[in-house]
């Protein structure tokens, strides 16, 4: 026992000062490290100790999803368009920094303190608000998609750009919203008799503005100053933004400032000359106003631009929206439309929001196409490119030929799986003289 002792004790002894050793090389190590950290490894934080402290908090740096710039900021600052990353998204809340942006003029650097809104014209009590005033008065926070008019339109790119979900259809966010109901400032300045339509107006270089019906500023309309638990970001508006739910992107003016209340639309520059559309089912007339965005939906996983790594179970899932209100029902085809199942919709499903829906698929490594429909409360059902060119007169070739934005363009989507898992961008797979998918060299299309 003695002996036993007597060995165990340098071994003993061997390990605490091999300890020691060790403990001292940690902290060397430690102080290394702090002392070789700079401003550019470090975003607005700071090492204390063994302790990492951010002042504002940053994703993993293996985390790669970002928006997508549509075309090069240092030749072309403006203007500003960046896409979603609609296939790297989880859950329904897009990440303020990845919203969609789509600007007509020079983003304006507002200090919220001078910052004011005016209220004016058909009104018994002009008014104007300071940001503070803003923030005393009853708040609320809504969760709403929003959608460029334009989201999804076939000519706007080069047709091989279109083969990825966020290239296709990345003009579409969902944020939650804080701030106070417009009807609530309206019926403090007092509207007056006759009054159908407001006029509201950006701060931005151009005074970007636009007109909207009295009967939704009185709906549904926010005047906000919050998106997703903080300021709205400067590219979506900051201080103050006008929001619109479930209606086109342009009627949800940036930077608001000014809001005046009329009897008629007022017919700016951005409504009639930017915004107009030459419906082919009008006889080259143009609707200078649409409002509602329609039921649409997209898988986004797995999308176009990705490829399966072989035959097997897989997740299949997507976004749902309409500017009509709740998404009821999500169908889902794996054989290119011929037989549909329904897909679940996770809560929590809100109205005029993304919804996200899944469906479990067993990929036996055959050539396949997987696409989804929606339909919204009204029984309002997304068509396909087949049914939506019947609706308005045309061929399915007229998408690809006209050199005339589409917009609230919302067929179905279909993505073709090949035998080697890569996907491609199939919605013009039935038209006649069209590629086999967005995914090939663009031969036969004529670029806009």
């Amino acid at each position: 026992m003695e002996a036993d002792m007597k060995s165990k004790k340098p071994g003993r002894r061997q390990f605490l000062k091999k300890g020691a050793v060790l403990a001292g090389a940690a902290m060397g190590a430690m102080q290394s490290a702090k002392g070789q950290t700079g401003a550019s490894d470090l975003i607005d934080g700071r090492i204390e100790g063994t302790k990492y402290v951010t002042a504002y908090g940053e994703r993993s740096r293996f985390e790669q999803a970002r928006s997508q710039r549509i075309h090069d900021y240092e030749k072309e600052p403006f203007p500003a368009k960046k896409l979603t990353p609609l296939q790297d998204s989880v859950g329904i809340i897009t990440p303020s920094p990845m919203h969609f942006v789509a600007d007509h003029y020079v983003p304006p650097d507002i200090d919220p303190s001078t910052h004011r809104l005016m209220i004016h014209g058909m009104v018994d009590r002009p008014l104007i608000f300071t940001m503070e005033d803003l923030k005393r008065l009853p708040s609320v926070s809504r969760v709403y998609f929003m959608e460029c008019l334009a989201n999804s339109s076939l000519n706007r790119a080069s047709r091989k750009d279109m083969d990825s979900v966020q290239r296709a259809h990345g003009r579409t966010s969902c944020s939650e919203w804080t701030g106070v109901p417009l009807s609530v400032l309206l019926q403090q300045a007092g509207v007056q008799s006759g009054a159908s339509w407001l006029y509201s107006e950006g701060s931005d270089g151009g005074r970007y503005s636009y007109s909207l019906p009295m009967a939704k500023a009185m709906d549904d309309v926010l005047v906000a100053y919050g998106q997703n638990g903080e300021a709205v970001r400067p590219e979506q508006g900051y201080p103050l933004r006008l929001l619109a739910p479930g209606w086109e992107g342009p009627f949800s003016v940036k930077w608001l400032r000014r809001i005046k209340v009329v009897n008629q639309p007022q017919y700016a520059k951005t409504e009639v000359t930017l915004h107009g559309y030459l419906r082919p089912d009008l006889k080259g007339k143009a609707l200078w106003f649409q409002f509602e965005m329609p039921p649409k939906s997209v898988i986004t996983r797995p999308s176009g631009g990705q490829k399966l790594p072989g035959p097997g179970s897989y997740e299949i899932t997507g976004l749902a929206w309409s500017g009509g209100g709740v998404i009821r029902r999500v169908e889902v085809s794996t054989d290119g439309g011929r037989t549909w199942q329904d897909a679940a919709l996770q809560e929590p499903v809100h109205s005029k929001a993304h919804t996200r829906f899944r469906l479990g698929w067993n990929w036996d490594g055959e050539e396949a196409v997987i696409q989804s429909r929606c339909t919204d409360e009204r029984g309002e059902r997304q068509p396909s490119l087949e049914e939506m060119s019947r609706r308005v007169g045309v061929g399915m070739d007229y998408w690809i030929k006209t050199s005339v934005t589409a917009f609230q363009f919302n067929p179905i989507q279909p993505w073709r799986v090949t035998r080697e898992g890569e996907i491609h961008n199939a919605i013009l797979d039935s038209v006649p003289g069209a590629p086999a998918s967005l995914g090939g060299d663009g031969s036969g299309h004529t670029d806009h």
